[in-house]
């Protein structure tokens, strides 16, 4: 039997780290904004905490904090009346400026009674909060495009939601994760560039579809060939991509939203939606036929994410090869987002661009799946022999 003695200098460790415990400072997305006007105060957990979220005579919807100042409440168990959420407990009214509003049993109001507001925004149909460790208002510059233009009819979004046990810094690397595409998700990436300034990180990718998961495509995507996806993180938490799949007789331009809100340091809800452009060129009803294909292929995509992040270590140092795309850049970008706004530095902002030479790995994954289709057709015609 032979030993083999590694000199530990030579050893590459894993600096795995711990998950930030402050959370982001920026706007975050609870979801679609109809599914909490329905009468009813709703509990979401979240940034460490629990929010509760009711809409008032008006319409307007509210996020406070969800435990009363009073005795601990549970604000989300209690009931809507007039403007205010009542607490199940005694009965005390909080408005959606933070302050009591009424107490039935009592002959004045303290004149403490408040509680933790959040600032909301509606856009889009979604509902998003503002979260600032500092407690400060959202700045007006710090924005979220709005997605769907006036001038067009689009499909109702399909918008899904998945709960997952890790930090979510993960999710944010795929911006620069090329190759990820290609072993992950079915396709073949031929372009990839990013640019980061701002509070913004920008994704441009090109993929082709592949022929030896076509059975798979067709499945879901309705035999797309390829797509072509300007996909942007606006701040750290919430992404759109400008997505067109190609088909061979016409392009359908779609939004694909990606977003996520944490529940603690290690698990984060990530919600995502899809909504397609009617136009001329698609047949009659398969605006909404396609935008159902997308949002099963996409969610296929997503739970082959999860899959990976349930195994794997947080890694702080991932050692890279030239393929392997801006990672560090990434993350210098990011965590503007996690200090003090005093404590950002420029090379946090800073424009930076990176364009992936695809030669090298679109040779070999060509290959690849050259390889792939002789043999499922191996396999077809032994199958079909027997």
């Amino acid at each position: 039997m032979t030993n083999v003695v590694q000199d530990q200098d030579e050893i590459r460790t894993i600096d795995a780290g711990n998950a930030p415990e402050r959370f982001a400072r920026g706007w975050h997305c609870l979801g679609l904004a109809k599914d909490f006007r329905d009468g009813k105060p709703h509990s979401i957990e979240a940034f460490g905490g629990k929010l509760v979220i009711w809409a008032d005579s008006e319409g307007k919807l509210n996020v406070l904090d969800s435990y009363c100042r009073h005795m601990g409440g549970d604000l989300s168990q209690g009931t809507i009346k007039g403007d205010e959420i009542a607490c199940p407990f005694h009965d005390w009214r909080w408005g959606g400026d933070g302050k009591c509003k009424d107490i039935p049993y009592a002959k004045r109001v303290p004149m403490r009674a408040r509680t933790q507001t959040w600032p909301t925004m509606e856009q889009d149909e979604l509902l998003y909060v503002w979260n600032d460790p500092e407690g400060k208002q959202p700045p007006a510059d710090v924005t979220v495009p709005i997605m769907r233009t006036p001038d067009a009819e689009w499909t109702d979004w399909r918008w899904h939601a998945i709960t997952i046990d890790t930090n979510c810094r993960e999710i944010v690397d795929n911006v620069v994760d090329m190759a990820h595409f290609f072993y992950v998700h079915y396709s073949l990436p031929v372009y990839f560039k990013n640019i980061f300034e701002g509070h913004t990180a920008i994704q441009y990718f090109n993929g082709e579809g592949r022929e030896d998961m076509a059975s798979k495509r067709a499945e879901s995507s309705q035999k797309a060939i390829g797509n072509s996806s300007i996909a942007a993180y606006h701040g750290p938490a919430f992404m759109i991509d400008d997505l067109v799949y190609h088909y061979p007789d016409y392009d359908v331009t779609s939004v694909l939203v990606n977003c996520h809100y944490p529940i603690s340091p290690d698990k984060f809800v990530l919600m995502y939606g899809t909504t397609v452009k009617k136009t001329a060129d698609l047949p009659e009803g398969m605006a909404d036929k396609i935008a159902e294909g997308n949002t099963a292929f996409i969610t296929k995509g997503f739970e082959q994410d999860v899959a990976i992040w349930k195994s794997k270590t947080r890694i702080n140092n991932p050692l890279l090869c030239e393929e392997d795309g801006p990672v560090y850049q990434l993350r210098r970008w990011y965590e503007q987002f996690y200090v003090d706004v005093a404590d950002i530095t420029e090379d946090m902002t800073a424009r930076f661009e990176f364009e992936m030479d695809t030669s090298k790995p679109v040779e070999a994954w060509r290959k690849q799946v050259a390889e792939n289709v002789k043999a499922q057709e191996a396999a077809a015609q032994k199958a079909a022999a027997l």
